[in-house]
């Protein structure tokens, strides 16, 4: 039986809510909507735009496990909320394949201090309250970085504790760095999740420095769905958001690797935007600046014109831009 049934919402711990759910609003049009109940001792807003729902947590009590994670961790995804319809039975299903019950709702599985809780509910929206129209209308994936070692531990985890398939695997090589990865997703490609683990016979890069500033396993960025990337990327920047450049060379050799793509190379290159083509179409992504202190979290814009995977070429070149920001910020 499949357990995982959609991602019903994505709970980020911060330091503060309020604080943080504005910059949300204002750098990338989320409406903010208070939940109709608040976890005591916390202070919580809801966050939404399309299909995509985040409940914003942080503590009022400076002794609270949300204050505790933050620390740990920085601002981050502290929890998966999944669907299903027996969560108690997703519980068990779980624990069965190694996870620690938390509740009787939530376990910790193999990816770290990411917990997941299953519900049956529908929407976090309180009753009555619109769903809001933005640039961005669902949450393609979640990438996360795990240490050396556990991929195959991770990747088992979410076959048989959440009824996952490994639908994508590759070795990446960039430079003297490396690094595997692969992609779980739900039978109805509901949940996506790209699990990523550094090769430490390599030289030290991004997936490395994202475990130690992060102090751990964890969500390294979220990926949302648009419709149109270069209209999403426009009215994004517009709103202070700022995304990672792509050298010229990556478009001068589009056209022989490529041939025509469905957005003119010129217009990919005004905005940065990387394409990929799979034998169900194209894809278009482009990464955000991480602004967290710690320089962990990120985003990343993602539009699908058919192609159901991440494109091999896709993925190292975005990859590099953010070696790029990570080397000009440490120059």
């Amino acid at each position: 039986m499949t357990t995982v049934q959609g991602l019903a919402h994505v709970e980020l711990h911060v330091e503060d809510a309020h604080k943080y759910a504005t910059g949300l609003h204002d750098h990338l049009g989320f409406t903010l909507t208070a939940p109709a109940a608040v976890r005591p001792g916390t202070a919580q807003v809801i966050a939404h735009q399309g299909a995509v729902r985040h409940l914003i947590t942080s503590a009022v009590d400076p002794e609270h496990p949300v204050a505790d994670w933050v620390r740990r961790h920085g601002d981050g995804v502290a929890v998966l909320v999944l669907r299903s319809a027996d969560p108690a039975a997703s519980v068990e299903r779980a624990v069965a394949a190694g996870a620690v019950e938390l509740d009787e709702h939530t376990v910790l599985g193999a990816l770290g201090d990411l917990a997941l809780r299953f519900t049956a509910a529908d929407d976090l929206l309180p009753d009555g309250e619109p769903a809001a129209e933005g640039p961005l209308f669902e949450l393609d994936h979640l990438a996360l970085c795990v240490p050396a070692g556990t991929l195959g531990p991770a990747v088992r985890f979410a076959r048989e504790g959440l009824g996952l398939a490994e639908v994508y695997a590759e070795y990446i090589e960039v430079g003297d760095q490396a690094m595997d990865s692969a992609v779980v997703q739900s039978p109805d490609g509901s949940v996506t999740l790209t699990l990523l683990e550094p090769d430490v016979r390599r030289s030290p890069g991004q997936i490395d420095g994202f475990l130690e500033a992060h102090g751990g396993a964890g969500v390294q960025h979220l990926a949302y769905g648009t419709r149109s990337i270069t209209a999403a990327v426009r009215e994004l920047a517009d709103r202070g958001v700022v995304f990672l450049t792509t050298p010229g060379a990556y478009y001068d050799r589009l056209a022989a690797r490529l041939g025509p793509t469905a957005i003119p190379v010129e217009e990919l290159r005004a905005h940065h935007v990387l394409v990929d083509r799979d034998h169900g179409g194209e894809l278009f992504q482009i990464f955000t600046r991480s602004t967290h202190p710690r320089r962990t979290l990120f985003l990343e814009l993602v539009e699908r014109r058919g192609a159901g995977t991440f494109g091999s070429a896709n993925i190292k070149a975005l990859y590099e831009a953010v070696e790029r920001e990570r080397a000009g910020q440490e120059g």
